[in-house]
């Protein structure tokens, strides 16, 4: 079982910069694939951003190449997501997502444990 908790999500103006956090309860956290999605009002939760166990490959949806960097600290249990030159259309929940598998996973049913979410809001 693993409990995921984020942080870091706010109002912020068009261009602004976010850190989002999310803190694990595991002590395997190194195995796991990890990935930010998120879910505006109306819509369904896509994928944003995906980070794989121990080789740490990443992948990103294409909205948030460039802008958007997803990293982990084994260390802290820790995966972050860097939000740069934030536009209103990022506006969402952030849910952080956790499963036991080596590879990059980027569908919301590759994952059995998510966080309780993190309202980003950026206004123009």
């Amino acid at each position: 079982q693993v409990q995921l908790v984020e942080s870091g999500g706010g109002l912020v103006q068009t261009g602004a910069s976010l850190r989002l956090s999310c803190a694990a309860s595991s002590r395997t956290f190194s195995s796991y694939s990890l990935a930010w999605f998120r879910q505006a009002p109306g819509k369904e939760r896509d994928f944003v951003a995906g980070i794989s166990s121990f080789a740490g490959r990443t992948a990103y949806a294409d909205s948030v190449k460039g802008r958007f960097t997803i990293s982990r600290d084994n260390a802290k249990n820790t995966v972050y997501l860097q939000m740069n030159s934030l536009k209103s259309d990022d506006t969402a929940v952030y849910y952080c997502a956790a499963e036991d598998s080596i590879v990059v996973v980027t569908t919301t049913n590759g994952f059995h444990y998510w966080g309780q979410g993190t309202q980003v809001t950026v206004s123009s």
